[in-house]
């Protein structure tokens, strides 16, 4: 079995800065949500996500699936933010589990992930999410599989899924 080539610090960067534009715009679901990326590097990833009535349940509080979507967006993104490339790019999540500890309250939600445990194949993030006053109302844990080579990595990214979204 032969082992993939190392990519240099440059395609590594590529690569990551891509996946973050592919996270926000590339995904049509993060998009139709209205999921945006604030922070993304290897320490963690940071993704807003705006209050919408047409994504609730009940009046100015976003759906609790609304938020699991958010925790594993944003664990997955924890991972491949500081990931080493080399070891593939088709991600997958294997496990997401979700805790709800308070009314996920409008205008806004920001997911705070952070990846906790780099394996080969198997990486584990941690996620709280906070309501715009700071106040932790989910936390979540994320296992996703990273291998093999996900199709039109590095390829152009459209401004939007949805002209006038």
């Amino acid at each position: 079995m032969t082992r993939p080539a190392p990519l240099s610090e440059q395609e590594q960067r590529d690569l990551r800065t891509w996946f973050r534009e592919h996270w926000e715009r590339g995904v049509a679901f993060n998009w139709d949500c209205g999921m945006r990326v604030r922070r993304w590097d290897p320490d963690g990833v940071e993704m807003a996500l705006p209050y919408s009535e047409r994504l609730t349940a009940h009046d100015g509080v976003f759906h609790g699936g609304l938020i699991s979507a958010l925790i594993d967006t944003a664990g997955g993104g924890a991972v491949m933010a500081g990931h080493d490339f080399a070891k593939g790019s088709r991600l997958s999540t294997v496990s997401l589990s979700v805790q709800y500890l308070a009314p996920a309250l409008a205008p806004e939600v920001v997911a705070h992930a952070r990846c906790v445990r780099r394996g080969g194949r198997v990486h584990f993030s941690e996620v709280e999410v906070r309501t715009a006053d700071g106040s932790a109302c989910a936390r979540g844990q994320v296992v996703v599989s990273v291998s093999g080579q996900r199709s039109g990595v590095l390829t152009p990214i459209p401004e939007s899924h949805h002209k006038g979204a």
